[in-house]
Protein backbone atom coordinates (compact mmCIF):
# COMPACT_ATOMS: atom_id res chain seq x y z
CA UNK A 1 0.00 0.00 0.00
CA UNK A 2 1.16 3.53 -0.80
CA UNK A 3 0.58 6.84 0.96
CA UNK A 4 -1.50 8.06 -1.97
CA UNK A 5 -4.05 5.33 -1.08
CA UNK A 6 -4.56 6.53 2.51
CA UNK A 7 -3.93 10.29 2.31
CA UNK A 8 -6.69 12.91 2.46
CA UNK A 9 -7.13 14.92 -0.73
CA UNK A 10 -7.99 17.62 -1.63
CA UNK A 11 -6.45 19.27 1.40
CA UNK A 12 -7.58 22.41 3.22
CA UNK A 13 -4.92 25.11 3.11
CA UNK A 14 -4.60 28.71 4.30
CA UNK A 15 -2.07 31.48 3.83
CA UNK A 16 0.28 32.69 6.61
CA UNK A 17 -1.50 36.05 6.82
CA UNK A 18 -4.96 34.65 7.52
CA UNK A 19 -6.09 34.77 11.13
CA UNK A 20 -6.50 32.15 13.85
CA UNK A 21 -10.29 32.54 13.84
CA UNK A 22 -10.34 31.49 10.17
CA UNK A 23 -8.15 28.44 10.91
CA UNK A 24 -10.25 27.36 13.87
CA UNK A 25 -13.50 27.77 11.95
CA UNK A 26 -12.16 25.57 9.15
CA UNK A 27 -11.15 22.90 11.67
CA UNK A 28 -14.61 22.98 13.24
CA UNK A 29 -16.50 22.96 9.96
CA UNK A 30 -14.57 20.10 8.38
CA UNK A 31 -13.71 18.21 11.60
CA UNK A 32 -9.97 18.29 10.98
CA UNK A 33 -7.09 18.69 13.41
CA UNK A 34 -4.53 20.59 11.32
CA UNK A 35 -4.17 22.89 8.36
CA UNK A 36 -1.31 23.26 5.90
CA UNK A 37 -0.03 26.81 5.42
CA UNK A 38 0.98 27.49 1.82
CA UNK A 39 2.56 30.16 -0.31
CA UNK A 40 2.67 29.69 -4.09
CA UNK A 41 1.28 26.15 -3.64
CA UNK A 42 4.31 25.20 -1.52
CA UNK A 43 3.94 24.20 2.16
CA UNK A 44 5.55 26.71 4.54
CA UNK A 45 3.98 25.58 7.79
CA UNK A 46 1.38 23.54 9.67
CA UNK A 47 -1.00 24.70 12.39
CA UNK A 48 -2.76 22.23 14.71
CA UNK A 49 -5.42 22.36 17.40
CA UNK A 50 -2.65 22.07 19.96
CA UNK A 51 -0.82 25.10 18.50
CA UNK A 52 -3.99 27.18 18.87
CA UNK A 53 -4.75 25.91 22.38
CA UNK A 54 -1.30 26.63 23.75
CA UNK A 55 -0.83 30.00 22.08
CA UNK A 56 -4.19 31.29 23.29
CA UNK A 57 -3.30 30.38 26.87
CA UNK A 58 -0.14 32.50 26.83
CA UNK A 59 0.20 34.97 29.63
CA UNK A 60 1.72 37.87 27.70
CA UNK A 61 -0.57 40.93 27.99
CA UNK A 62 -0.28 41.80 24.30
CA UNK A 63 -1.82 38.42 23.44
CA UNK A 64 -4.55 38.65 26.04
CA UNK A 65 -5.75 41.93 24.58
CA UNK A 66 -5.94 40.69 20.99
CA UNK A 67 -9.02 38.86 19.69
CA UNK A 68 -8.19 35.78 17.64
CA UNK A 69 -9.35 37.41 14.42
CA UNK A 70 -6.42 39.85 14.81
CA UNK A 71 -3.73 37.16 15.26
CA UNK A 72 -2.16 35.90 12.01
CA UNK A 73 -1.60 32.17 11.61
CA UNK A 74 2.10 32.68 10.94
CA UNK A 75 2.56 33.52 14.63
CA UNK A 76 1.26 30.12 15.79
CA UNK A 77 2.22 27.75 12.97
CA UNK A 78 5.16 25.36 12.95
CA UNK A 79 7.28 26.35 9.98
CA UNK A 80 9.42 24.31 7.55
CA UNK A 81 7.17 21.24 7.60
CA UNK A 82 8.52 17.78 6.79
CA UNK A 83 6.87 16.37 3.66
CA UNK A 84 6.39 12.95 2.08
CA UNK A 85 5.88 11.68 -1.48
CA UNK A 86 2.69 9.85 -2.52
CA UNK A 87 4.53 6.61 -3.40
CA UNK A 88 6.07 6.22 0.07
CA UNK A 89 4.84 3.36 2.29
CA UNK A 90 2.88 3.55 5.57
CA UNK A 91 5.97 2.17 7.31
CA UNK A 92 8.08 5.05 5.96
CA UNK A 93 5.41 7.49 7.14
CA UNK A 94 5.38 5.89 10.61
CA UNK A 95 9.17 6.16 10.78
CA UNK A 96 9.12 9.87 9.85
CA UNK A 97 6.47 10.55 12.47
CA UNK A 98 8.35 8.78 15.24
CA UNK A 99 11.77 10.25 14.34
CA UNK A 100 10.43 13.82 14.22
CA UNK A 101 7.70 13.61 16.87
CA UNK A 102 5.00 14.83 14.47
CA UNK A 103 1.49 13.64 13.72
CA UNK A 104 0.81 14.96 10.22
CA UNK A 105 2.73 15.56 7.00
CA UNK A 106 1.88 17.32 3.74
CA UNK A 107 2.03 15.03 0.72
CA UNK A 108 3.81 16.76 -2.18
CA UNK A 109 4.52 15.95 -5.82
CA UNK A 110 7.95 16.08 -7.45
CA UNK A 111 7.63 19.88 -7.82
CA UNK A 112 6.89 20.36 -4.12
CA UNK A 113 3.21 21.22 -4.67
CA UNK A 114 0.79 20.09 -1.94
CA UNK A 115 -1.52 17.32 -3.17
CA UNK A 116 -2.72 15.87 0.14
CA UNK A 117 -2.06 15.30 3.81
CA UNK A 118 -1.46 12.17 5.92
CA UNK A 119 -1.86 11.95 9.68
CA UNK A 120 -1.78 9.47 12.54
CA UNK A 121 -5.50 9.14 11.95
CA UNK A 122 -4.79 7.66 8.50
CA UNK A 123 -2.34 5.19 10.06
CA UNK A 124 -4.94 4.19 12.67
CA UNK A 125 -7.38 3.37 9.86
CA UNK A 126 -4.63 1.46 8.03
CA UNK A 127 -3.77 -0.53 11.19
CA UNK A 128 -7.44 -1.34 11.91
CA UNK A 129 -7.56 -3.37 8.68
CA UNK A 130 -4.40 -5.40 9.33
CA UNK A 131 -4.41 -9.07 10.34
CA UNK A 132 -2.67 -8.61 13.70
CA UNK A 133 -2.64 -10.85 16.79
CA UNK A 134 -1.69 -8.02 19.13
CA UNK A 135 -3.91 -7.17 22.10
CA UNK A 136 -4.23 -3.79 23.79
CA UNK A 137 -1.97 -4.90 26.64
CA UNK A 138 0.77 -5.63 24.06
CA UNK A 139 0.73 -2.02 22.86
CA UNK A 140 2.80 -0.41 25.66
CA UNK A 141 -0.06 1.91 26.53
CA UNK A 142 0.73 5.25 28.13
CA UNK A 143 -0.30 6.03 31.73
CA UNK A 144 -3.46 8.11 31.81
CA UNK A 145 -3.23 11.72 32.97
CA UNK A 146 -6.26 12.39 35.15
CA UNK A 147 -7.96 15.56 36.34
CA UNK A 148 -10.93 16.20 38.60
CA UNK A 149 -14.19 17.30 37.01
CA UNK A 150 -13.92 20.63 38.89
CA UNK A 151 -10.41 21.53 37.68
CA UNK A 152 -10.42 24.81 35.77
CA UNK A 153 -9.47 25.11 32.10
CA UNK A 154 -6.25 26.91 33.01
CA UNK A 155 -5.28 24.14 35.46
CA UNK A 156 -5.96 21.50 32.81
CA UNK A 157 -3.89 23.26 30.14
CA UNK A 158 -0.93 23.51 32.49
CA UNK A 159 -1.33 19.86 33.53
CA UNK A 160 -1.27 18.82 29.87
CA UNK A 161 1.79 20.95 29.17
CA UNK A 162 3.67 19.82 32.27
CA UNK A 163 3.06 16.16 31.37
CA UNK A 164 3.54 16.58 27.61
CA UNK A 165 0.07 15.08 27.16
CA UNK A 166 -2.68 15.61 24.59
CA UNK A 167 -5.59 14.41 26.71
CA UNK A 168 -6.71 13.79 30.27
CA UNK A 169 -9.34 11.48 31.73
CA UNK A 170 -11.83 13.33 33.94
CA UNK A 171 -12.61 11.66 37.28
CA UNK A 172 -15.34 11.98 39.88
CA UNK A 173 -14.37 12.38 43.53
CA UNK A 174 -14.67 8.57 43.86
CA UNK A 175 -12.11 8.18 41.02
CA UNK A 176 -14.69 6.86 38.57
CA UNK A 177 -13.94 8.10 35.01
CA UNK A 178 -16.73 10.27 33.60
CA UNK A 179 -15.23 11.96 30.55
CA UNK A 180 -12.14 13.00 28.64
CA UNK A 181 -10.61 16.35 27.70
CA UNK A 182 -8.46 16.67 24.60
CA UNK A 183 -6.76 19.40 22.62
CA UNK A 184 -9.96 19.62 20.56
CA UNK A 185 -12.10 20.44 23.59
CA UNK A 186 -9.67 23.18 24.59
CA UNK A 187 -8.88 24.62 21.16
CA UNK A 188 -12.55 24.80 20.17
CA UNK A 189 -13.75 26.39 23.41
CA UNK A 190 -13.84 30.17 23.43
CA UNK A 191 -10.56 30.68 25.23
CA UNK A 192 -10.87 34.40 25.95
CA UNK A 193 -13.64 36.68 27.12
CA UNK A 194 -14.00 40.32 26.11
CA UNK A 195 -11.51 41.45 28.75
CA UNK A 196 -8.86 38.94 27.68
CA UNK A 197 -9.39 36.56 30.60
CA UNK A 198 -10.22 32.87 30.49
CA UNK A 199 -13.94 32.17 29.95
CA UNK A 200 -16.39 32.04 32.82
CA UNK A 201 -19.94 30.88 33.42
CA UNK A 202 -22.75 32.42 35.44
CA UNK A 203 -24.09 30.50 38.44
CA UNK A 204 -27.29 31.46 40.27
CA UNK A 205 -26.80 31.65 44.02
CA UNK A 206 -29.15 32.14 46.96
CA UNK A 207 -28.45 33.32 50.49
CA UNK A 208 -30.41 33.61 53.72
CA UNK A 209 -31.14 36.90 55.41
CA UNK A 210 -30.15 35.15 58.65
CA UNK A 211 -29.00 31.69 59.68
CA UNK A 212 -32.60 30.62 60.29
CA UNK A 213 -34.23 32.77 57.64
CA UNK A 214 -35.66 31.87 54.26
CA UNK A 215 -33.43 31.56 51.24
CA UNK A 216 -33.79 34.61 49.04
CA UNK A 217 -31.80 37.40 47.43
CA UNK A 218 -30.83 35.32 44.41
CA UNK A 219 -27.79 36.71 42.65
CA UNK A 220 -25.43 35.79 39.84
CA UNK A 221 -21.84 34.78 40.43
CA UNK A 222 -19.27 34.37 37.68
CA UNK A 223 -16.99 31.35 38.05
CA UNK A 224 -14.34 29.85 35.71
CA UNK A 225 -15.27 27.09 33.30
CA UNK A 226 -14.18 23.70 34.61
CA UNK A 227 -13.50 20.23 33.19
CA UNK A 228 -17.12 19.05 33.29
CA UNK A 229 -18.17 22.07 31.18
CA UNK A 230 -16.10 21.05 28.15
CA UNK A 231 -15.28 17.35 28.54
CA UNK A 232 -16.48 14.71 26.07
CA UNK A 233 -18.92 12.37 27.78
CA UNK A 234 -19.97 9.56 28.08
CA UNK A 235 -16.49 8.09 28.08
CA UNK A 236 -15.67 5.53 25.37
CA UNK A 237 -13.24 2.88 26.64
CA UNK A 238 -11.65 -0.43 25.68
CA UNK A 239 -10.75 -3.46 27.79
CA UNK A 240 -7.03 -4.13 28.21
CA UNK A 241 -7.46 -7.68 26.81
CA UNK A 242 -9.24 -6.55 23.63
CA UNK A 243 -7.50 -7.07 20.29
CA UNK A 244 -5.47 -4.07 19.12
CA UNK A 245 -7.11 -3.96 15.69
CA UNK A 246 -10.58 -3.92 17.29
CA UNK A 247 -9.44 -1.05 19.50
CA UNK A 248 -8.26 0.78 16.37
CA UNK A 249 -11.66 0.13 14.76
CA UNK A 250 -13.37 1.71 17.78
CA UNK A 251 -11.14 4.77 17.36
CA UNK A 252 -12.06 4.95 13.67
CA UNK A 253 -15.79 4.43 14.23
CA UNK A 254 -15.94 6.97 17.06
CA UNK A 255 -13.48 9.37 15.38
CA UNK A 256 -11.24 9.60 18.44
CA UNK A 257 -7.44 9.59 18.64
CA UNK A 258 -7.11 8.37 22.22
CA UNK A 259 -8.93 5.49 23.89
CA UNK A 260 -8.90 5.03 27.70
CA UNK A 261 -7.96 1.45 28.61
CA UNK A 262 -9.89 -0.19 31.44
CA UNK A 263 -8.67 -3.12 33.51
CA UNK A 264 -8.50 -2.63 37.25
CA UNK A 265 -9.62 0.98 36.94
CA UNK A 266 -8.17 3.30 34.27
CA UNK A 267 -4.98 1.53 33.18
CA UNK A 268 -3.86 4.06 30.57
CA UNK A 269 -4.68 5.50 27.17
CA UNK A 270 -4.18 3.82 23.81
CA UNK A 271 -3.04 6.55 21.41
CA UNK A 272 -2.11 6.98 17.79
CA UNK A 273 1.55 6.84 18.81
CA UNK A 274 1.10 3.33 20.20
CA UNK A 275 -0.37 2.27 16.88
CA UNK A 276 2.34 4.01 14.82
CA UNK A 277 5.03 2.19 16.84
CA UNK A 278 3.24 -1.11 16.25
CA UNK A 279 3.22 -0.51 12.49
CA UNK A 280 7.01 -0.17 12.62
CA UNK A 281 7.41 -3.45 14.49
CA UNK A 282 4.69 -5.58 12.87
Amino acid sequence: MKIKEIMSSPVYVVSPTENIARARNLMLRYKIGRLIIVEDDKPVGIVTKKDIMRRLDQAEPQWRRRPIDDIPIKLVMSDTPITIFPNASPEQLAELMMENNISGLPVVDTKGKVIGIVTKWDLIRYFSKLDSKLTVKDMNIEPALTVHRHHTISQIIHELDDNLADRAVVLESNDNPVGIITSSNLAFTEMRDKTGGLPQKEVKMTRKESTTGRKQNRYIKEVPLVAEDIMSSPLITVDINESATNAAKIMVDERINGLPVIGNGVMGILTGENIVKSILTK
